[in-house]
């Protein structure tokens, strides 16, 4: 696990430069740095890396490493699994080495197979490499996107980087604020792939990688959600052979993520997917597992006790931690360091403290995200089954006189329901209540927010579409990033069994119905899961992981709130409306509505971004 950076121009910069640059991350990887330069007919180029030893920690895996001929170099941040596996077929191949890790083997892969080398991996990568005969610079980041890899091109100039800081350290970038962003951040708590906070800076999609050749750049694809969801629904499974296979997959995806040459352990919030998780490794480790747990002081939002309780009955050896608000506010002075695009899933506060925690025992940890995507788990998706059947209702009311003069008088969440008519966004309806409050926050009205891809999903069953949707969005660039920089911040690697692709791509064979049965959310899931812990340990409501953001904006968050809502300095700043700021600022003091709180603390948190990394106007 590492971070990685680099660039391509027409004219070199200094090492300073480029270790400035990559040592921005010194968090992903505090073990090993390393950098390499080279001026040559077809221009400059530059990679760097900072590393965080997981397999083999000798000098052997230093990067940017170069292949056994000297023709390729590499930087990567990963795990590749079947490296392994690989490895033997390279060596059948000729191909020689002369380290135990991961990257060599990339590389020999990369001489051997070319692009379709991607295809072949099974891990969590996002990679540079570059051609030093051709000139070829090439980009690669995972199927699911669990690992963030960003560029910017500007003239001559292209820059990548894991995070956004050593972009912004690169030697003439101009840091100019992408206006559009900044409403899709305010109703979605981030920004979505391929967009990024910056002009002329991107994120790679999932599954993509790219070539830089002569100044252009091409993007391809070799794995695609949709394709993949398209094969597995030709050979539907029955529920028991469902049940079989995602048991053997799920066995294998948590065997090959135990290894290592570091400490590894678990995440166990004491949910079905974490549960999951925590139970095969400790059994396909055997030997004790080491879990970790946060606990909340209030017993609302506390599932520590039900996580000790599974711990005792899996037989790892549990670590919890209670925290109070005070630890959790402390945690928000570094969010836009760590966080280095404007990003306000509040749920990042514990999840850092959590990684804080195992980060002191391990340095990898298994998680359980992808649970909800791959098996419909979210309360959203009920929402989604219900808009579908009340669709019709909608449908009705827009052809009703004078309903356009009495909607603005009716709740905004029936007000979404009613106003769910375009075909292309049917399962978006609640964000349209966001964009109506965002659009009065910056004064602007008719920018596209909703997600485009929704579009090209022509599932009949809405929760399928979301699922999907959710796969190609959220989870990439809001779950997986929230975790990815939450994690690193202690230079922690967190590994995701769920989202091995195999698990992925069996679970689009699996019928709808056995995932969403008569109400019951992730039914085939919460079934393998009952295999390995009792249900009466696991079956309660799901209190989530998230803080309490309604009394922190009225309370403890209400001074900085109105320093960052002043009128002269909003004014000065040009993108907020003043009036607008105010009004929020007393609608979510007098009402309970999830969407002012959770409007609010995106405004909040960007203005802390702001002041970070654009202008301290404070």
């Amino acid at each position: 696990m590492c971070g990685i950076c680099g660039y391509s121009s027409d004219k070199g910069i200094s090492d300073e430069a480029l270790r400035d640059m990559n040592d921005t991350m010194y968090h992903r990887g505090p073990d090993d740095s390393g950098l390499w330069q080279e001026q040559d007919v077809h221009g400059a180029v530059g990679l760097a890396q900072r590393r965080l030893s997981v397999f083999d920690l000798s000098s052997a895996g230093h990067q940017p490493m170069f292949s056994e001929d000297g023709k390729t170099v590499v930087v990567y941040n990963g795990e590749i699994y079947n490296f392994r596996e690989l490895r033997k077929e390279l060596e059948r191949s000729g191909r020689r080495f002369a380290s135990a890790c991961d990257t060599e083997v990339l590389l020999a892969a990369w001489q051997e197979w070319g692009a379709d080398c991607f295809r072949r991996f099974n891990g969590m990568f996002a990679v540079g490499l570059y051609e030093r005969e051709t000139g070829r610079l090439i980009l690669a980041r995972d199927r699911m996107g669990k690992k963030p890899l960003y560029y910017y091109q500007k003239g001559k100039d292209f820059v990548f980087a894991s995070e956004l800081k050593p972009i912004m350290k690169f030697p003439g970038f101009r840091k100019v604020i992408n206006r559009r962003m900044v409403e899709k951040f305010l109703c979605s708590k981030y920004i979505e792939a391929p967009w990024s906070v910056f002009e002329d800076t991107w994120k790679m999609c999932p599954g993509t990688y790219l070539i830089l050749e002569n100044g252009k750049i091409t993007l391809h694809t070799y794995w695609d959600i949709r394709e993949k969801k398209a094969e597995g629904e030709t050979h539907p499974l029955t529920f028991e052979k469902a049940l079989e296979e995602m048991d053997t997959v799920l066995r294998d995806a948590v065997r090959c993520r135990l290894e290592a040459d570091v400490p590894v352990g678990t995440f166990l919030s004491g949910g079905i997917d974490s549960t999951l998780v925590t139970a095969v490794a400790q059994q396909v480790a055997g030997q004790k597992v080491k879990s970790f747990s946060i606990g909340f002081y209030e017993k609302e939002r506390n599932e520590a006790v039900y996580a000790e309780k599974i711990a005792s009955h899996i037989g790892t050896q549990h670590r919890e931690l209670y925290i109070g608000d005070q630890e959790t506010l402390e945690m928000i002075k570094d969010l836009p360091y760590y966080y280095d695009e404007p990003f306000s899933d509040s749920s990042q506060l514990p999840t850092m403290l959590v990684s804080r925690m195992a980060s002191e025992d391990i340095t990898v940890a298994l998680s359980g995200d992808g649970g909800d995507e791959l098996y419909c788990g979210y309360q959203m998706y009920d929402w989604t089954y219900i808009a579908q059947r009340a669709d019709w209702m909608g449908s009705i009311a827009s052809h009703v006189p004078g309903m356009g003069f009495l909607e603005p008088k009716v709740p905004p969440e029936l007000r979404a329901f009613l106003r769910n008519r375009n075909p292309d966004e049917k399962t978006q309806l609640f964000l349209s209540v966001m964009i109506e409050e965002a659009d009065r926050l910056l004064g602007i009205k008719g920018h596209t927010v909703k997600l485009a891809q929704e579009k090209e999903l022509k599932y009949k069953n809405w929760q399928e579409r979301r699922m999907v949707l959710d796969m190609m969005t959220y989870l990439p660039d809001e779950v997986l990033a929230k975790t990815d920089r939450a994690s690193m911040k202690y230079s922690l690697e967190v590994r995701c069994p769920l989202l091995d692709y195999r698990m992925v791509e069996q679970s689009f064979a699996i019928p709808h119905r056995y995932k969403y049965m008569r109400g019951d959310k992730k039914h085939i899931l919460k079934a393998l899961t009952y295999q390995y812990v009792p249900k009466e340990l696991l079956d309660r409501p799901k209190k989530g992981f998230g803080v309490p953001l309604r009394k922190w904006l009225r309370t403890v968050l209400g001074p900085e709130i109105r320093k960052y809502a002043d009128p002269v300095i909003l004014k000065r700043q040009d993108i907020f409306v003043p009036a607008a700021v105010a009004e929020l600022i007393r609608k979510q003091e007098k009402s309970d509505k999830i969407m002012y709180s959770s409007m609010l603390w995106s405004f909040y948190v960007f203005q802390r971004w702001y002041q970070m990394y654009i202008e301290d106007l404070w």
